[in-house]
């Protein structure tokens, strides 16, 4: 057989599908302060009789695929920071970035790859993507993305709808992403938790898991929610009713904060307390409240993100990201002052109402304003071209005159998504310690004629244009007409 069931054959013997880990994507153990048996309302008891909801049940049983230390030299590297080095070395080794410079020392058992003509960057973050929830091939019984029985559905989580197997994941390895966050769809005003993944062949959701990232929980602004519903003859059917559906639940969701506060605090000091009763839809706006899960907002006008910063701030929580925001450009200011990003298309516009009055230069004129402008996909064949999608808007941005250098804008693609979703302590930039998420480009990635040669996760090479055996392919493409599109 060609190729071997989601782990590539050139590393099947060293990783034996390493990604899944030796407890096959189970539960998790427990509470995070050591449970040591479980109350009646699903959350842990621990030693000191205190009860406690376990925040990650589903932990990542991620595990990097095994890599040889790795100098690419010659090569003009982009950090992903803002800086550029001509004629530079990176040096990859035990799954971290070990050197970036000029000259690099690497150990004489190194794989030495010549970068000369060639660049360097950190991988691709899409910080907006629907993958595994609306699997290849689009059909119907495959669309597991938005929950669209009530108006709130914070409860449901998007990595209980992940298909591992969606051949979109090795498609998007291909561009040079190499982290994704999947979202719930935008038909609710809550559509429930998102989840960070990595790129690589598993055959669990749990396997796949960006290891410690937060979750977060997707909203939605506008048109999306209130057709939905006001369709159906039931709130929200009109702005206003979006927006008294969000106080109404955040007033809800601080209440509840409120019951479990009291209640730990009562009971950490032996005082006699009952626990609240568990509810799954706040238990994920109360992880919101507590700093713990970060808001994805989608939102299209300016006037609407006003508003959502303003009930954040009435709340208490902090939106991370407005996603789509094709008129953040007319509250740059505000957007960087408040220290939100903004997760845009380079050029959509037009396709609906709100969506109407989106310009070309809207991601660099708020990276101009000192925001933290992000290139998202939403959509699985823009995922396959975001490093085009950033050219086009990198090119908008200096025909108006803003004098944005390459090396600024491959952050909209790297350290901003990766600010977004949290994860920026780990991966997003070349620097020594963070993750070995590397992609070497055959020519310069702002180009339409440049692909991803290699790509590499935690230090591992997953994908090489010029080697058929790491292409990785999906199980459910075995046999498939155009597998793996190696024609």
């Amino acid at each position: 057989m060609k190729h071997i069931l989601l782990c590539m054959s050139a590393l099947l013997a060293l990783s034996a599908c390493a990604t899944t880990g030796s407890s096959g994507g189970g539960q998790g153990s427990g509470s995070s302060t050591g449970a040591a048996s479980k109350a009646g309302n699903g959350a842990s008891l621990t030693k000191t009789s205190v009860v406690r909801i376990d925040p990650n049940p589903y932990p990542s049983t991620y595990q990097p695929y095994p890599g040889a230390p790795t100098l690419i030299r010659g090569a003009t590297i982009l950090d992903g920071k803002g800086g550029q080095i001509e004629n530079g070395e990176i040096l990859l080794r035990d799954g971290k970035i070990v050197a970036v410079g000029q000259t690099v020392e690497a150990p004489g058992d190194a794989v030495v790859i010549d970068g000369r003509g060639k660049f360097v960057t950190p991988g691709v973050i899409d910080a907006h993507s629907h993958m595994g929830n609306y699997a290849a091939p689009g059909v119907q019984a495959h669309s597991d993305g938005n929950e669209v029985t009530g108006p709130v559905t914070a409860e449901v989580w998007a990595e209980h709808g992940v298909w591992p197997q969606d051949p979109q994941f090795t498609r998007a390895l291909a561009a040079g992403v190499t982290t994704v966050h999947i979202l719930p769809g935008s038909a609710n005003l809550f559509g429930g938790r998102g989840v960070t993944l990595k790129t690589v062949p598993s055959r669990t959701m749990q396997g796949m898991k960006f290891p410690d990232a937060p979750y977060s929980v997707k909203m939605a602004c506008g048109e999306n929610p209130k057709r939905v519903y006001g369709g159906r003859n039931q709130p929200p059917g009109s702005r206003m009713g979006n927006f008294a559906g969000y106080r109404q639940t955040w007033a809800r969701a601080t209440e509840y904060k409120r019951e479990w506060d009291d209640y730990t605090a009562k009971a950490e000091k032996g005082e006699k307390a009952s626990a609240p009763k568990r509810d799954l839809e706040l238990d994920t706006l109360m992880g919101v409240l507590n700093g713990e899960i970060t808001v994805q907002h989608h939102c299209y006008r300016a006037d609407e993100m006003a508003n959502v910063i303003d009930m954040s701030k009435e709340f208490g929580y902090k939106v991370s990201a407005f996603h789509h925001g094709v008129e953040a450009y007319k509250i740059a200011d505000l957007l960087a002052k408040e220290n939100i990003c903004a997760a845009l298309w380079a050029d959509w516009w037009g396709f609906k109402m709100e969506g109407y009055d989106g310009i070309k230069e809207n991601i660099p004129f708020v990276h101009a304003a000192g925001g933290c402008a992000i290139v998202h996909s939403d959509d699985p064949n823009g995922v396959q071209r975001l490093n085009q999608e950033a050219a086009k808007a990198l090119g908008a941005g200096n025909r108006a005159g803003l004098n944005i250098s390459k090396a600024e804008a491959w952050k909209w693609l790297s350290l901003n998504p990766a600010k977004a979703l949290k994860i920026d302590d780990k991966t997003g930039s070349l620097d020594a310690g963070k993750m070995a998420d590397v992609v070497l480009w055959n020519g310069d990635p702002f180009s339409a004629y440049s692909r991803a040669e290699k790509v590499w996760v935690d230090g591992a090479l997953l994908f090489d244009a010029n080697n058929p055996k790491l292409r990785p392919v999906a199980d459910f493409e075995l046999g498939q007409p155009g597998e793996g599109d190696a024609k």
